[in-house]
């Protein structure tokens, strides 16, 4: 669908692959409990979401709202790994399909696995891992802000698939999530994470150190459930009160009062971004 995503039939690969999910024990800090400073109210959505590779037309979001179908929507602010061009999404058009009811939700395509396959941007390196999560994580900010996104709203950090059995490049990986988070934070926003059952969302969701990790988890797992919880592969007390987020299907290609899009379907229950 884009060049940062796998193919379909690479994802679906990729999620066979990798091994079965395992479960963790213990229960997901809340985000605003880690920082001293008072956070703005979370702005929750729970219903149906797409994720788009780039922003439709403003006639084409209206539309869309017009169907009823879907309530949220995906857009990719920014990143050096970000694939597609993004003609349509400025701060009007945020603003304008903000005020049309939709429910935004940002991504962030920031550096990838050192052991990832295929060519990117941006790698994380165990030498830099640090240095760039702070630097993505600021840029994170700095990019939704000015698409008028405001503090208090949530960013989500895309991670690929990558093997969890390298465990150098895991704690990179890990080491990077970290640094990303703690730079939002700072900045009064809140941290997500969007991975691969199998692979980059299962390593946030089963490290043994939680310390630091994201606040809510966004996974890819292509089973057609519209659900965050019947099929949710972990602990029942991770990511709880709001903090989900489950890509059930890929490129759906849909026609909703005359225009055509093709689209990755979500189930949603968790914080969006905080508009106007």
């Amino acid at each position: 669908m884009s060049q940062h995503r796998l193919s379909r039939k690479g994802r679906y690969i990729a999620w066979s692959t990798a091994g079965a999910a395992v479960v963790a024990a213990g229960v997901i800090m809340a985000q605003t409990s880690m920082a001293a400073t008072t956070w703005p109210a979370q702005k929750t959505f729970t219903g149906r979401a797409f994720d788009a590779c780039s922003a439709p037309s403003l006639s084409a979001m209206k539309a869309w709202k017009g169907d009823g179908y879907y309530g949220g929507a995906a857009v990719y602010v920014g990143g050096r790994n970000r694939g597609c061009t993004q003609a349509n999404l400025t701060a009007s058009w945020v603003r304008s399909v903000s005020a049309s009811g939709w429910k935004l939700i940002p991504i962030y395509v920031g550096a990838q696995p050192p052991c990832q396959t295929g060519s990117s941007k941006e790698k994380i390196t165990a030498a830099t891992a640090a240095a760039l999560g702070t630097g993505d994580g600021n840029d994170a900010v700095a990019s939704a802000a000015a698409l008028g996104m405001k503090a208090g709203s949530a960013i989500y950090l895309d991670m690929e698939p990558y093997a969890l059995t390298n465990t150098s490049c895991n704690n990179a990986v890990l080491t990077y999530v970290r640094s990303f988070t703690k730079a939002l934070r700072a900045r009064t926003f809140r941290a997500g994470y969007y991975g691969f059952a199998t692979s980059s969302a299962k390593a946030v969701a089963t490290a043994t150190n939680r310390t630091d990790l994201p606040g809510n988890l966004w996974y890819a797992l292509y089973d057609g459930k519209a659900s965050t919880t019947t099929d949710w592969p972990w602990a029942a007390g991770l990511y709880t009160d709001h903090s989900r987020g489950h890509q059930y299907t890929v490129d759906s290609r849909e026609t909703r009062q005359g225009y055509t899009l093709t689209v990755d379907r979500d189930a949603w229950d968790g914080p969006v971004a905080v508009v106007g």
